[in-house]
């Protein structure tokens, strides 16, 4: 095949699978073949190349098994897949639990299909989901990560978490949402029923377009709740937030998510029912939190959190009004005080400027401060040079 194109890169010559390079762009191409036993879950051990009826036998599901041919520009069917894709079936090709038994990925792949296109498994394909459900611990947890983010980006992430719910894949993949179920939460606050029936209700309400790290805040946002439910005068659970923090933190690391994004997905879920108290707030805290890198993605939480629960926005409406009402520099002004304002001022460089500079910056937030020679003035009569503060 190699010696038809004039710029090829190999990538899997034992698959028989070449990237073309033409001026139009990459193109992979990838020779028929029929494939061996899947000794380790996911490659086969050898290959045979073939023509296109064996290579359709060895696909996953029949509406992938289709081929077109871009000279007589028709779609060559082997395995009935053309009738299954009119009917809205994901049915697996041949016999269901052999193809799951190649590559488990093949089980969630199969939900999240039905899913995205709101097909229905067929009966035999879904039997084998559910009885081959424990292969699901052999595959490697980036490719699971990747098929969750697609389920929770592609549309229609209820269903397919419903789905994973049904086949018995949920609490083998995420068990910290699978132990929600049967948690009761107060009846006034949430009137949907228990924290799983809740989690299932923020992900109907997720926004097209939403980002990796929102998504996981948002089905991991009261990861903290199973852990902290507790009946006083009524069910509570008191700090669930920064339970679930820690729990989304272990969650996103054992998915082996990037750095960054399991930051962003412990503070949402750790910070999510900061906004109750915004108007309580002191005027420089407000300004401090408002201006956080990811409180855009904490202000669409909270109000998926609203939507799937209570329905009362006017917490978030609030907050959105307060953010038109302020522009960057009424948020993070130029500071009257700098570190070099200080030496000057004749105080010795050292941790304690830090607390100096946040100071200002507070009263100056808060209006209290206006212009540099105030700055100065409270410097000099709250942190005198000999008394110079320490962390």
């Amino acid at each position: 095949m190699v010696s038809l194109f004039s710029r090829t890169v190999t990538v899997g010559a034992k698959f028989g699978v070449v990237m073309v390079l033409l001026p139009q762009g990459t193109f992979e191409v990838a020779t028929f073949r029929r494939d061996g036993p899947y000794l380790d879950g996911r490659h086969p051990s050898e290959v045979c190349f073939t023509g296109e009826r064996e290579d359709a036998q060895r696909r996953d599901f029949t509406i992938n098994a289709l081929f077109f041919d871009p000279e007589t520009e028709q779609v060559i069917d082997y395995v009935d897949g053309q009738n299954d894709l009119r009917g809205g079936i994901i049915r697996a090709v041949g016999a269901p639990r052999q193809r799951f038994q190649e590559d488990a990925l093949r089980l969630l792949r199969a939900i999240r299909f039905a899913a995205r296109f709101s097909f229905q498994i067929e009966a035999a394909t879904w039997d084998a989901i559910r009885s081959e459900a424990d292969r699901i611990c052999q595959v490697s947890v980036e490719r699971i990560r990747e098929e969750l983010l697609k389920m929770l980006t592609e549309g229609r992430a209820r269903l397919a978490f419903e789905l994973l719910n049904q086949s018995g894949l949920l609490a083998r993949v995420l068990p910290e949402i699978d132990t929600m179920k049967g948690v009761e939460q107060p009846a006034g606050f949430h009137p949907e029923g228990d924290v799983f029936q809740h989690t299932l209700l923020c992900l109907e309400h997720l926004p097209e377009g939403a980002s990796p790290s929102l998504v996981f805040a948002v089905l991991l946002h009261d990861a903290g709740k199973p852990g902290t439910q507790t009946f006083e005068d009524r069910i509570r659970f008191n700090w669930h937030e920064k339970a679930g923090a820690r729990i989304a933190e272990e969650v996103c690391r054992r998915l082996r998510m990037p750095s960054r994004d399991v930051e962003r997905i412990a503070w949402l879920v750790g910070n999510h029912m900061r906004l109750k108290d915004f108007s309580r707030m002191r005027e420089h805290r407000r300004r401090r939190l408002v201006r956080m890198p990811g409180f855009e993605e904490l202000l669409a939480l909270c109000r998926i959190d609203a939507l799937a629960s209570h329905k009362d926005l006017s917490l978030v409406i609030a907050v959105e009004n307060y953010l038109h009402e302020h522009d960057e520099t009424d948020l993070q002004p130029a500071p009257l005080l700098k570190g070099h304002d200080l030496i000057g001022m004749g105080y010795s460089p050292g941790p304690g400027f830090r607390k100096i500079l946040h100071a200002i910056e507070s009263l100056q937030l808060e209006g209290t401060l206006r212009d540099k020679s105030e700055a100065e003035a409270y410097v000099r009569a709250h942190f005198p040079c000999e008394a110079n503060p320490q962390d």
